[in-house]
């Protein structure tokens, strides 16, 4: 079975307006802080493109593996299409003022290829640049990380810190418990649930199973 086969299985019964509307909240509450709107932002594993259609910037690059990530791109998306980390050369030294990714790296190969992954965020961000990652923590998600067939690399937050460290890069946030493991979990249904949990710490620390961790490019 390819990937766009499984993945059309895993979320056929996902409501996407409903993944598209919590997006929008996640992205205009939390997560365009990180982000200016004069920059330039990449998007690796970007999927159903709910993160890059949502962020306001100047440019949006969206870089994913799967053809279909040609249906969820907004018209101002440029998409750079093919197998990560090899499509990444085909991205200029300091062509990007930060990068995003969510629920990506644990897709990758191995732990060798996160790092090879991370060397090339690194070169093509500028200096200052930000990386942003929302990622499985696996020392919340241990029962139901390996669920999922695709999944290969297990990170928690000390071992995400420790990767981006070897990588060169600065760590300025770590949140070990920010969502919930899936959409399909108790994150709740609706908009004004979704802000209301994302402003309440405690929640985030009963439900929380993904981290976020903001690192930078500072030579």
């Amino acid at each position: 079975m390819r990937l766009d086969e499984l993945y059309h299985r895993r979320f056929k019964d996902t409501n996407q307006s409903m993944r598209r509307a919590m997006w929008e909240v996640l992205c205009r509450v939390v997560l365009q802080r990180y982000f200016e709107p004069s920059n330039t932002v990449v998007d690796l594993g970007a999927g159903f493109c709910e993160f890059i259609n949502n962020i306001r910037c100047t440019r949006k690059i969206a870089v994913d593996g799967n053809p279909a990530v040609r249906e969820h791109a907004a018209a101002d998306v440029h998409i750079v299409l093919g197998d990560i980390p090899a499509v990444l050369t085909q991205l200029g030294d300091g062509c990007a003022d930060a990068v995003f990714c969510s629920n990506f790296l644990e897709h990758l190969r191995d732990k060798e290829t996160v790092l090879v992954v991370l060397g090339h965020v690194r070169r093509i961000l500028k200096v200052g640049g930000r990386l942003v990652v929302i990622q499985p923590n696996i020392r919340y998600a241990y029962k139901e990380y390996w669920d999922f067939f695709d999944h290969h690399v297990a990170l928690s937050h000390g071992s995400m810190r420790e990767a981006l460290e070897m990588t060169g890069f600065h760590i300025d946030v770590v949140r070990p418990r920010f969502l919930p493991f899936t959409t399909r979990s108790r994150l709740p249904q609706a908009a004004w649930l979704v802000r209301l949990y994302l402003a309440c710490l405690p929640a985030q620390w009963l439900l929380g199973k993904q981290m976020l961790v903001v690192a930078r490019k500072t030579t």
